[in-house]
């Protein structure tokens, strides 16, 4: 399928098919989107992604509301409404699959295969198709079958029982951190995939590719498996401090708190001089860094004998001034209104045809000859079924029989 809102991006010319609801799913083809593919979202009429009923919300023109998250995690797609359960809507898919490059799913494992659209049978249909599944636990295993929601998954990865304060009630990652991870490595895999086939060895197959909440989550484990592998040792929460360096944490103010990380020579250095510490300095307990960790609790004590006497902004300007790595801790207000991100032109508006512009967090990815693609919020629920359906040769009185028993 080619469609000219899909011209520009590093995959432009790629079209991806997405079954998704929810974060995982969904985060992943933002990203392709993003980078210029184009995304044909997939929804059940009768039983949409749940997140266009997921508020706040925004209020259109004709006094609808249309779900605020949903509208930025589905930016740059496009929405088509098929019913996978009927013969008609399968059929209808089906053709979409054959000249798709890309499907990514996220339902739980074993659906797709249940309607006749697993891996196995798209491959035959077409054999380039790179089929991406994102599920809680994997495709397989003892656990495949378990309901996996993002808390669940911060559970068994081990990220729950280090995040927080010693000794505190289990406190996850404030952002749905494995849902999100889990996005970004199918995006990333999904790449691999389509270079891999695209390449002489590749023969112009596509794959299987098969992410999990679970293995995001343990992935991000750097610190922690390297202590365990190495010595036996579990970790523990440890507040903002570092597992392995210090200081390197945030520490108190007299009206808050910054973090620093004064974990190299010049930057301890540094650290002693802005807040007029020779002490420290001086002392044997802190001279490497590998003793200034083993006595982090006194050495970050005396830290706050004199960061307590300050403001927040002129430790920060002292700090930045001796070159020792320091920030404020903003809350989203400030982020969201931040200068730099400004200056850099990181959010921006996307229009919804419906409630006008919406803001959007931009996308980290900088491509200087491919910039990501900034175009639409996210679309209306089949908003774009009947052009896309014929594009894959439905006339209009097929997509009128279509469409009308599929209507919500």
């Amino acid at each position: 399928m080619q469609h000219e809102s899909a011209s520009e991006g590093s995959l432009a010319g790629v079209t991806v098919l997405e079954i998704g609801v929810f974060m995982a799913g969904p985060f992943a083809t933002m990203q392709l989107a993003d980078l210029g593919a184009r995304v044909i979202k997939v929804e059940n009429p009768a039983a949409p992604d749940p997140t266009r009923s997921t508020g706040p919300f925004l209020e259109g023109s004709d006094s609808s509301r249309h779900s605020s998250p949903f509208a930025r995690l589905n930016r740059n797609k496009e929405s088509v409404a098929l019913d996978l359960k009927s013969e008609a809507g399968r059929e209808a898919f089906l053709r979409l699959v054959a000249g798709a490059d890309v499907l990514v799913e996220n339902l739980r494992p074993g659906a797709m295969r249940r309607l006749g659209l697993g891996p196995d049978e798209l491959a035959e249909l077409n054999p380039g198709l790179v089929y991406a599944s994102a599920s809680g636990f994997g495709q397989d295993g003892p656990l495949a079958a378990l309901p996996g929601l993002d808390i669940m998954a911060q559970a068994r990865s081990g990220l729950m029982s280090i995040t927080g304060s010693p000794d505190g009630d289990p406190v996850k990652v404030g952002v749905p951190i494995c849902d999100l991870v889990c996005g970004l490595y199918t995006a990333l895999a999904v790449t691999a995939a389509l270079h891999h086939r695209d390449q002489p060895h590749g023969d112009g197959r596509g794959q299987q590719i098969d992410v999990s909440l679970l293995e995001s989550g343990v992935s991000l484990a750097v610190w922690e498996a390297g202590k365990y592998f190495a010595t036996g040792e579990v970790g523990r929460p440890l507040g903002s401090a570092h597992q392995a360096q210090a200081p390197y944490q945030a520490v108190r103010c007299a009206d808050g708190w910054v973090t620093v990380g004064a974990i190299t020579p010049k930057t301890w250095n540094g650290l002693c001089a802005a807040l007029d510490l020779p002490h420290l300095h001086a002392d044997p307990r802190y001279v490497d860094s590998d003793g200034r960790h083993a006595h982090r609790a006194e050495l970050v004590a005396e830290i706050e004998k004199a960061t307590t006497a300050l403001t927040a902004a002129d430790v920060v300007a002292a700090l930045d001034i001796a070159g020792v790595p320091c920030a404020p801790i903003n809350d989203y207000g400030q982020v969201f209104t931040d200068p730099h991100l400004s200056r850099r032109d990181f959010f921006w508006n996307a229009e919804h045809p419906d409630v006008g512009p919406v803001r959007q967090l931009g996308s980290p990815m900088r491509l200087s000859a491919t910039p990501a693609r900034r175009g639409g919020a996210g679309p209306a629920l089949g908003a774009d079924s009947r052009a896309v359906l014929g594009e894959v040769g439905y006339t209009d009185a097929e997509m009128d029989a279509l469409l009308g028993t599929m209507a919500p």
